[in-house]
């Protein structure tokens, strides 16, 4: 017995001395990674003496049977640093700190382990240095240090099978449990937010997703840990769903990507905040991504759009009838020139039905007219795509219509985020590049870092947008949901959410109106949220005959910009209010909201340059609580001394402009 034992502890003390483990701390000391390389590798977080991730597991399975993380012996240690400020175009700020501590692992077997981390987070990428391969399989494991709750976005779509899941639009509402209750029948995209110990939460996500399947996370153990899931390599797709419109996966490979030869693989991502508010300003995604290409980028124009399809092309006071037609255009067209809103969209309709081919346009209507109609008014012309038709000769289409002088596409029902189709949103993007158009994928998954490397990217949806307002009822909740986003979906990047309702309920009044939707909350709600929620182009969801009923509200929605100098996370607490301040030049705006608790704040002005300031609030008013339409505006004069107080109503919002007075 006392031999077998001391063979025991010999071949223990023998994996122990074989085992290495390596150790990275943030810039500030705040966060520290250790990652441990023995049979397999594994990785752990901790903020201080707070434990976030126990040892979690790495590695890329290649069909070739080649694993990478699993028997790997490390032949070389890189340690760096970065600090240094990164112009950033179209974004929240204008130049972004980029400052982490990096370790690089480079393994005999031909591949490396990135880990950077951040004050802010953490995140790690495989290197690959080897030959043409398929990726069998990703291991990307994240095993929480507790059995806590988190804000989860469950794939709602297609649900028969986990594998049947990957075909989705990436829009839902968030479910709120502990990690043991998921789910075992759902997985869930990204990005989604865990409430870990002493008010510390993590949000997961990823970024630099090129040429690579995207990530959802599935847990069926029911413990209290996270797993990556990737979808297959499609074998068979046809032309089916949405008119025709979308590529439906018939069957797939047993693998999950193919590699052409050394690349890099996207980033994993863990953002980790202290206080909820600095998950609204968290710029990671960005960070982690491909810088843009050199060269000219000073064309790409963000900015609003006035938007057709919400509102259902209702006019009224108008002397022609309304509808998918030229006179209805003209009329949009006008509106936004009047308002000096720069672009007017032509959502689905203006091609030929169930064809998905954009060369045939309804005879309704005449897009060289209107585009030289809108060009004559300083106006620019976006086209909505289905997907199945911008992909069947996307050069040839951008080439046309860019000739034409169209300016942008809003590029929508992909519907999936599999190996082909992330490189579809890459080749899209480059060829409108080429072509000096902007794109906005709709239907489409989270950001994951294509709109730095492609600055004529200006948005995604991959959000529960105000167009779920059409049909959804009142067992949906969209007040808690535009509270939570800002803490979640909005960490990864900019949403095609499509604010602005003119028509706006209370949580009894509320109900779906397809052909003239309302919002749930108060009209200062709607105002708000052009200042929270984030998107280089940003539409104008109602009707301009409702517009033009509002002048007040028009005037704000229209004047405010769209990309920023500077924004600044001033308080919130996940699901139930959030406040933001934004800088343009020498003007701010300061955006708050709620849930459906009335809520009283007060919003401290310090972070102000010296000076006195003009402010304009717009604020629920007394009764917003009955018709929520209510509202004031009212001005008065400030100073960085001042501390503004705000009340809003159940569902409320509150919006304010400070420009330097005169």
């Amino acid at each position: 017995m006392k031999r077998i034992l001391t063979v025991c502890l010999l071949l223990a003390a023998a994996v122990q001395l074989s085992a290495k483990d390596y150790g990275l701390v943030s810039p500030d000391g705040s966060l520290s990674v250790r990652i441990d390389v023995a049979d397999k590798v594994t990785w752990s977080l901790s903020a201080g003496a707070v434990a976030l991730l126990e040892p979690s597991e790495i590695a890329l399975s290649l069909s070739d049977g080649r694993q990478l993380g699993i028997g790997n012996k490390v032949k070389k240690v890189t340690k760096s640093s970065c600090n240094e400020s990164v112009p950033a175009l179209y974004f929240k700020r204008s130049v972004v700190r980029d400052n982490y501590n990096q370790l690089k692992l480079d393994f005999k077997e031909g591949f490396s382990l990135v880990f950077r981390l951040y004050d802010d987070g953490a995140a790690y990428r495989f290197v690959y240095a080897g030959k043409a391969c398929e990726v069998a399989g990703e291991t990307a494991a994240f095993r929480f240090a507790g059995d806590w709750n988190l804000y989860v976005p469950y794939v709602c779509q297609h649900t028969q099978t986990l594998e049947s899941q990957f075909y989705n639009s990436f829009e839902n509402t968030y479910a709120h449990h502990r990690l043991s209750g998921w789910r075992k029948d759902r997985l869930a995209f990204l990005p989604l937010t865990v409430e870990a110990a002493d008010g510390i939460k993590l949000c997961l996500t990823e970024s630099d997703l090129r040429d690579y399947p995207g990530m959802y996370l599935y847990n069926g153990d029911g413990d209290a840990a996270l797993e990556a899931r990737f979808a297959p390599y499609p074998k068979e797709i046809r032309q089916g769903g949405h008119n025709m419109l979308q590529g439906e996966v018939q069957t797939r490979e047993e693998y999950i990507a193919r590699v052409e030869g050394p690349r890099s693989f996207p980033w994993r991502v863990v953002m980790v905040a202290r206080e909820d508010k600095q998950l609204t300003d968290n710029d990671m995604v960005f960070r982690l991504a491909a810088p843009a290409a050199e060269g000219d980028w000073s064309w790409v124009k963000p900015g609003k759009v006035a938007w057709d399809w919400w509102n259902a092309w209702n006019l009224y006071d108008v002397d022609f009838r309304a509808g998918i037609n030229n006179d209805t255009y003209r009329h949009y067209i006008d509106f936004a020139a009047e308002h000096g809103i720069e672009y007017v969209i032509l959502d689905e309709g203006w091609a030929v039905n169930k064809q998905a081919d954009l060369m045939q346009v309804i005879p309704e209507i005449d897009l060289p007219m209107l585009t030289k109609y809108a060009a004559e008014r300083g106006v620019g012309l976006i086209l909505w795509a289905g997907y199945w038709a911008f992909n069947r000769d996307m050069e040839g289409i951008c080439r046309h219509y860019a000739a034409m002088g169209i300016k942008g596409w809003k590029i929508d029902f992909m519907d999936r985020d599999d190996q082909p189709m992330v490189k579809f949103y890459e080749d899209a993007a480059a060829t409108a590049a080429r072509y000096r158009m902007v794109v906005d994928f709709h239907g489409a998954f989270k950001p994951a870092g294509l709109q730095r490397t492609y600055p004529n990217v200006l948005n995604f949806e991959g959000v529960h947008g105000l167009e779920q307002m059409k049909w959804s009822g009142p067992e949906v909740d969209q007040v808690t949901y535009d509270v939570t986003i800002p803490f979640v979906r909005l960490a990864a990047g900019s949403a095609d959410y499509t604010q602005g309702a003119m028509r706006n309920a209370t949580k009894r009044n509320y109900r779906p109106v397809n052909s003239e939707p309302m919002s749930q909350g108060t009209r200062c709600r709607q105002l708000a949220e052009y200042v929270l929620f984030d998107a280089p182009l940003m539409m104008l969801c109602d009707s301009p005959s409702n517009y033009r009923k509002e002048p007040e509200c028009t005037a704000f929605i229209a004047a405010i910009p769209t990309v920023w100098d500077e924004t600044l996370a001033l308080d919130g607490r996940i699901a139930e209010y959030a406040v933001l301040a934004r800088r343009s030049g020498s003007a701010w705006y300061i955006g708050a909201m709620t849930d459906w608790k009335a809520r009283d704040m007060e919003i401290p002005l310090d972070f102000l340059p010296e000076g006195a300031y003009t402010v304009t609030v717009y604020r629920d008013g007394p009764n917003a609580d009955r018709a929520a339409r209510d509202f004031r505006v009212e001005t008065c004069d400030a100073t960085p001394a001042t501390t503004l107080r705000a009340h809003l109503a159940p569902g409320g919002g509150w919006a304010a402009r400070l420009a330097p007075a005169p």
